[in-house]
């Protein structure tokens, strides 16, 4: 099978779902939806096709196409140049790979930019177009589907392409909303699941209860609400003497908020920075005993997932589908990102309640095994290409 993957190449989420097609002798091919000239590190086993890019940024367990020079700043002044003067390139090369490719299937991850990028391509293209797998990320549909710049082009996308997946029951739905005619795939984590041996090593015999760390993720942007998050905490200062907070994959504005919190609060913080080991992440849930995850949007967020599988009791913004995770004041507690006086009592209930953060952790981990497993979901998503019985594309089958 020859699958060509539109998608971030320099995102964890693109690097595990790609690897969970591994050493099956499918000729895999990448190309970037956002021309970075960088390749994420546990990308392996792939042809990536560059617009401009450097030997840095790009590991060796891969094959690369497109124009490769010595430096980064060199890359990155060609791609500006290329920007620039012809800014319908990207699209020009992705029609170009697709007819000397002729893939039996294109797999957008993500629809603002990949989902966009191919949609484009399809919609002059002459002859037939390979079939066309579309996945939704986080708040492709949820959030931007609200917004009249991107809820036509989001409909488009939908009505065009033949498979559809998601993370939660709620974008199955929407989908069908937008215009997504086809049967959906299984909904699954995109990100696979958890090697649950090593995860059960990394976190160890410690309950909940006597764990000392509250975890909080750090993102403050279009949709994370960090800063939120610190504000519900200062307000709980008097019960978390004792306590470290960890802030994880924290921008400037939540560095610096996090340490007037801690000279307000008298609290010990400590950061995590972005980019950090995956295990890095794993051993701070393990040692939590709250993890504190806010946005205004998501699907089933990654680190919510950690968390559970890790011990840690779950304070969610109810704007992910968290809700299909997890039973609110069983396995968490779910709440809205931008109330932090709700927040705030969320955070007391969970550490002044021995049962619930333990009990919580007993279930979830029950969760985990029913639902986490990283080689069923790897059986899983292997049956989803397997099933789509592709039949080889005409050799006429593109432009010209």
């Amino acid at each position: 099978m020859k699958i060509l993957f539109v998608a971030m190449s320099d995102t964890i989420h693109t690097a595990r779902w790609i690897g969970q097609l591994a050493g099956l002798g499918w000729d895999v091919h990448l190309f970037p939806s956002i021309d970075t000239g960088e390749t994420h590190a546990d990308i392996a086993g792939v042809t990536v096709h560059h617009s401009v890019f450097s030997h840095k940024g790009n590991p060796g367990a891969n094959r690369y196409r497109g124009l490769r020079v010595s430096y980064r700043s060199i890359a990155l002044f060609a791609r500006s140049m290329l920007t620039r003067l012809l800014p319908g390139y990207r699209a020009w090369q992705l029609r170009q790979l697709v007819a000397k490719l002729q893939p039996d299937l294109i797999h957008s991850l993500e629809i603002q930019h990949a989902g966009y990028l191919v949609r484009a391509l399809k919609d002059d293209w002459q002859g037939r177009f390979p079939r066309w797998w579309v996945t939704n990320w986080g708040s492709d549909i949820y959030l931007f589907g609200r917004l009249d710049e991107h809820r036509q082009r989001i409909r488009a996308v939908l009505e065009a392409c033949d498979h559809y997946s998601c993370e939660c029951a709620r974008d199955v739905a929407l989908g069908r909303e937008f215009g997504f005619r086809g049967a959906a795939m299984p909904v699954m984590p995109n990100t696979g699941g958890f090697d649950l041996a090593r995860v059960q090593a990394l976190r160890g015999a410690t309950p909940p209860s006597r764990r000392r760390t509250i975890m909080l993720k750090g993102y403050q942007h279009w949709a994370g609400r960090a800063l939120v998050g610190l504000r519900a905490l200062a307000r709980c200062a008097d019960v978390l003497p004792g306590y470290t907070v960890v802030v994880y994959s924290a921008n400037a504005d939540v560095v610096l908020a996090a340490r007037l919190f801690a000279q307000e609060t008298g609290i010990a913080v400590r950061f995590i920075e972005a980019g950090a080991p995956h295990e890095q992440i794993l051993r701070g849930h393990a040692a939590a005993r709250i993890s504190i995850g806010l946005s205004i949007s998501d699907a089933i967020s990654t680190s919510l997932l950690e968390a559970m599988v890790m011990g840690s009791f779950p304070i969610q913004s109810c704007t992910a589908c968290a809700d299909e995770w997890l039973e609110h004041g069983v396995g968490g507690l779910l709440v809205p990102p931008e109330d932090p006086d709700v927040i705030a009592a969320a955070l007391r209930q969970a550490l002044t309640d021995d049962e619930l953060v333990d009990g919580g952790a007993e279930q979830n981990w029950r969760v985990a095994r029913a639902r986490l497993a990283a080689d069923e979901l790897r059986a899983r998503a292997v049956a989803m290409y397997a099933g789509l019985n592709l039949a080889p594309l005409p050799k006429e089958g593109a432009n010209g």
